[in-house]
Parts: C-alpha cells; sequence; structure tokens
C-alpha cells in the first residue's frame, strides 16, 4: 500500500501510524512489503508476514562518501505504537550516524550516540501518547535496534535488544556479530522506549580480509535461519537486492508468524 493513499474504509487520511486519523481503522497493507536501495548496491527488504497486522519492523539506509550506513529496528508488540517507534528510531539512527561519520567521529562513538539519540526519540512518543491518547504509566513505544557501518577500513555494528547483524563472507565462516539483550524464555532485557534504561549497545568491529555482506536483520528472519552458515546458502551470490528478497522469502515460506526485515550491504577486502 502507498504509504500516501487513503484510507480503505471511509477514505480518509493515513497517519505515519497506519491508522486512519478520522476512523481509527488500521490499513492492513500498509507498509507491508518494503524495498529500499542505496548507492554501491545495498538494499533492504521488510515484509509484514503472514500472520501480523501490521508492519512493526523498520529499516532506513544511507551512503555518505566512503560511508554505507544502514538501521534495522523491530517494534515490540506488547507496546503501543511499536511501528512509529521502530520507524523513528530506524530515521534518527541512520540521520544520526550519518551526521557524526562525516564530522570524523569515531565509528565506534558514532554507535554509541546514535543509539542514544535514537532511545531519546523513542522516548519523547511516550510523551506525546500521554498528552494526546491517556495511555496508561509504564506502557509506552518501544524497539530494538540494530546498526552496521561499512567503510574503507572495516565495517562496525551496535545493537540494543535482539535485532542481529552477520557477517557473512564470500570465503571462510562468517559469524554473528551482536549479543542479544535477552533474559529468561528470551524475554528483552534491554529495548529504546521511555520504560528503559540509557541505551548501551553492544559495538564491535570488523577488518575483513575477504569480500562479503554486512546483514542486519529482525528476529523474523533469525529465527528462521540463526547461523551465518544457514543465512550465506540462501543468500549465495545473489546482488543485495536479490539476496534480501531471498531471505524475506525464505522466513516466509518457513511460516512467516513474525514482522521480516533483511537489509544487506556488500563489503571489500580491507587486509591482505
Amino acid at each position: 500500500m502507498d504509504e500516501t493513499a487513503p484510507c480503505g474504509r471511509c477514505g480518509g487520511t493515513v497517519a505515519p501510524d497506519g491508522h486512519c486519523w478520522d476512523c481509527g481503522a488500521a490499513q492492513v497493507a500498509f507498509r507491508a512489503r518494503l524495498e529500499i536501495e542505496a548507492a554501491g548496491g545495498a538494499a533492504g527488504v521488510s515484509d509484514r508476514g503472514t500472520r501480523r497486522e501490521i508492519n512493526a519492523d523498520a529499516m532506513a539506509l544511507v551512503t555518505r562518501g566512503a560511508w554505507t550506513i544502514g538501521v534495522v529496528c523491530d517494534g515490540v508488540s506488547m507496546a503501543p505504537r511499536a511501528e512509529r517507534a521502530a520507524r523513528v528510531a530506524a530515521e534518527v539512527g541512520v540521520t544520526a550516524l550519518a551526521v557524526l561519520l562525516e564530522s570524523g567521529v569515531l565509528p565506534e562513538v558514532a554507535l554509541v550516540e546514535a543509539a542514544g539519540r535514537a532511545g531519546r526519540a523513542v522516548a519523547g512518543l511516550a510523551d506525546m501518547g500521554s498528552a494526546n491518547t491517556g495511555e496508561r504509566d509504564g506502557v509506552a513505544p518501544a524497539c530494538t535496534w540494530v546498526a552496521g557501518v561499512v567503510g574503507p577500513e572495516g565495517l562496525w555494528s551496535g545493537s540494543v535488544g535482539d535485532s542481529r547483524a552477520y557477517w557473512l563472507p564470500d570465503e571462510g565462516p562468517g559469524m554473528t556479530l551482536t549479543e542479544d539483550d535477552t533474559g529468561d524464555l528470551e524475554a528483552l532485557t534491554a529495548w529504546l522506549g521511555a520504560d528503559a534504561d540509557e541505551p548501551v549497545p553492544h559495538v564491535r568491529s570488523y577488518r575483513p580480509g575477504c569480500a562479503g555482506r554486512l546483514l542486519l536483520c529482525t528476529d523474523g528472519l533469525w529465527r528462521h535461519l540463526p547461523d551465518a552458515a544457514g543465512l550465506r546458502a540462501v543468500l549465495r551470490e545473489a546482488d543485495p537486492l536479490d539476496g534480501a528478497r531471498a531471505l524475506v522469502s525464505y522466513a516466509l515460506e518457513a511460516g512467516g508468524q513474525d514482522n521480516i526485515t533483511a537489509l544487506v550491504v556488500p563489503v571489500t577486502a580491507t587486509t591482505g
């Protein structure tokens, strides 16, 4: 569904969270399937899946000079306006990273600062919600956050929650770059939102010795393909957009119980 399309029920205006301003109806096809591309070949695909009413995943992708920057977020399903939280966190995060990296800030520092800015932006949604809808205290918009940065000297990742980053080389074994913030029964122990602590992202750098791809994804994908070998087998040698499509299709064919997002960034070798 076009994000500017009128409400399917009453013809009214659709708000940024996919509900009609006039009648309040959720728009079933709103952001059901999204694809994005950036200069240099990076690309992402996000799909609502087969069982969710809305797509509460979000992604953002930009190139700035030598940097390619991607962010993927997953709205926490038990929180209100989760889809809005994810979109705000993705856009604020990718914009902050672009500005910071262009100004010469080290990627490790930029990832921490960008996570903090994204967290404050999501927390601000709770103030707006309480003023407009009277949402009860203790329940605020929330999302996970994972970011990836690729530059001439290597790649970097940062995460809060259980969205993941993977290094998938063309040769040799791949690896998971992030750590899940989860506790008993896989419950989240860290996220972005007004009811969360100040985000402290897990940051990692890597200097690849061969070409490959950086993958950012939500748990709608990695719960079906949790290890790097399985992800690379599905990705194969496809270009980033076709590769992202293949990964999302795999999750859909496996049941598609959750929203699914895969963002793929090509990486060249930086060491001999």
